[in-house]
């Protein structure tokens, strides 16, 4: 938890939850909470997926953010998940914090935050066809759902040719034409 200043988030609380194995939001909500506490004044708190068994921070662990009871007194949640398979337990945190009716901010993966094995919070998952949630906490919070990855994932990427003068600019050291 970084505290909060001066600025106009004075005496605000958002928690910001990262859970996801392909995007480094271990690494981004951090960064983005100091920047909010700083230089904008919210108390921000950071949730990480964690290996209960040695406590360390581990995107891969796809059950387990401890902490959510922290979104008790969130003004703000920020999601950053991946089809996070959470126990009923912490998944009552997220539903509560729904039911509030105050704002969530959904990053990059938010739409297929939860892949939920649990018939307690299945409507929450990514494929819920529960009538009236489907789509899940992506379509019905959000407003979409998963749908795909653009082309090939994986395969593909994004073919880059310097504009003329530009060939030896610093910021294209070591990358190839094309």
């Amino acid at each position: 938890t970084l505290p909060g200043g001066e600025g106009p988030g004075k005496g605000k609380h958002i928690v910001l939850v990262s859970g996801d194995e392909e995007y480094r939001s271990e690494e981004a909500l951090p960064q983005l909470a100091k920047i909010l506490a700083k230089h904008h004044g919210f108390t921000c708190t950071v949730l990480f997926a964690v290996d209960p068994k040695d406590g360390s921070v581990n995107p891969n662990v796809t059950d387990n953010i401890p902490g959510l009871e922290k979104l008790r007194s969130a003004d703000l949640r920020v999601v950053f998940l991946r089809f996070r398979n959470l126990p009923d337990a912490q998944m009552q945190h997220i539903v509560d914090y729904l039911k509030t009716g105050k704002p969530v901010v959904g990053l990059r993966t938010a739409t297929h935050a939860f892949n939920l094995k649990s018939p307690t919070y299945k409507k929450y998952t990514w494929t819920s066809k529960e009538p009236g949630y489907e789509g899940g906490f992506g379509k019905q919070v959000l407003g979409e759902t998963w749908v795909a990855h653009h082309g090939s994932h994986g395969k593909e990427g994004t073919r880059g040719i310097p504009a003329p003068g530009q060939e030896k600019n610093p910021i294209l050291k070591g990358i190839a034409p094309g």
